[in-house]
């Protein structure tokens, strides 16, 4: 059999090792050290936000940003739905209740239609998480728009979408609060780990409190609030590090496998994730939708992939068709988007160590069944 092609894995480049190898040198390899203070600036540089928590997940980022938007039992928080459970995961960790908000055709991601729709329902909502799917931004500025004029807290679920920008300006950068990731099969790995972005110093400084068990400044053990052990390893922060050097290049990869599947596919009936002409994602996953009536299904395509040992993934299942949720209210304006999408697309091979033989291999087996 030839070999596995991946969805996406991690690529690394060698200066990782040598970030690596001065934590190893100067005995730092607990959840402090240079590696981590350095990764906070360089990435908070990046994106363009004042202040940076570096964290053991992606989750852990988007549970702390919930904790400081003031989420408490009770509370309604309006979420993305067609996202991973990460996004939503962590309202229910602070006993609140998600009420998910439709997506919209344009990007997949949250309808600020819908979204005012939930505030007319819910006007006492003080908090939203938005993520922008697959690398794509939503229309963050008029998500932050609606937000402002309801008093609520936006928070942005950037793990996906590292790199790209809306009108210009960086994802991970429209929300109060800000989560990256830094999972295996993100643009950037540190195998895994995530960050928090604000540019509120005070607040990225109880998060980094909370993040090391909450611990107050006296010689002995001393807690007055509940923390967590959240706190990024130095050595861990060394791979993000020279990672970094590379995200630029990884970007450009992603686009050149997207725009390779958009040509191949240009006389199929599938359609490519769509973005917005005033984004410009990162183009993390290339994803396909199967035109409405045709006969051949994503899971045929998924099946007949798999079968030549290339690796393939259904769209996220919307979180409102999740059992975990269900009770949980759903608010559409349109014809259930997420689920259409969910119901005829597939996320394909988007691994920037692809060759061109590689991507001719996914493109045959997909044309094949058309």
């Amino acid at each position: 059999m030839e070999k596995r092609i991946f969805l996406a894995s991690p690529t690394m480049h060698g200066e990782e090792q040598q970030f690596i190898q001065e934590a190893f040198d100067t005995n730092w390899v607990a959840p402090l050290g240079k590696n981590v203070n350095e990764f906070e600036k360089e990435l908070a540089a990046f994106v363009g936000v004042g202040h940076a928590a570096a964290l053991t997940a992606g989750t852990a980022a988007l549970h702390l940003a919930v904790k400081l938007a003031g989420v408490q039992r009770g509370d309604k928080v309006f979420c993305s739905d067609l996202t991973f459970s990460a996004t939503v995961n962590p309202v229910s960790y602070e006993g609140g209740e998600q009420i998910f908000i439709e997506s919209e055709r344009e990007t997949w991601n949250m309808d600020p239609r819908a979204l005012e729709a939930a505030f007319a329902k819910y006007p006492d909502c003080k908090c939203v998480i938005c993520a922008n799917l697959y690398g794509t931004p939503a229309r963050l500025d008029e998500i932050r728009a609606i937000c402002d004029a309801h008093g609520a807290v936006l928070i942005e679920d950037a793990a996906e979408s590292l790199s790209a920008t809306y009108k210009g300006q960086q994802t991970g950068t429209f929300g109060q609060y800000n989560a990256l990731s830094f999972n295996g099969n993100k643009i950037i790995t540190t195998s895994g780990g995530g960050m928090l972005l604000s540019d509120d110093e005070e607040a990225i400084a109880k998060a980094r409190f909370w993040s090391t068990q909450s611990r107050e400044p006296f010689p002995w053990y001393e807690h007055k609030e509940i923390g967590y052990n959240y706190r990024m390893s130095n050595i861990v922060a060394g791979i993000g590090r020279g990672q970094l050097l590379h995200l630029q290049e990884h970007r450009d990869r992603k686009e050149q496998i997207y725009r390779t599947y958009e040509a191949a596919f240009r006389d199929l009936p599938l359609t490519m994730n769509p973005y917005l002409p005033e984004s410009r994602p990162n183009f993390w996953l290339s994803c396909m939708t199967i035109d409405p009536g045709c006969a051949v299904t994503p899971e045929q395509v998924r099946l007949a992939l798999e079968a030549e040992n290339i690796e393939s993934r259904p769209i996220w299942k919307p979180m409102h068709l999740q059992p975990v949720f269900a009770g949980h209210d759903f608010i559409t304006v349109g014809d259930n988007v997420g689920e259409d999408i969910f119901a005829r697309g597939l996320c394909l091979p988007s691994d920037i160590k692809m060759t061109d033989a590689d991507m001719e291999r996914v493109i045959s087996v997909i044309r094949g069944l058309f």
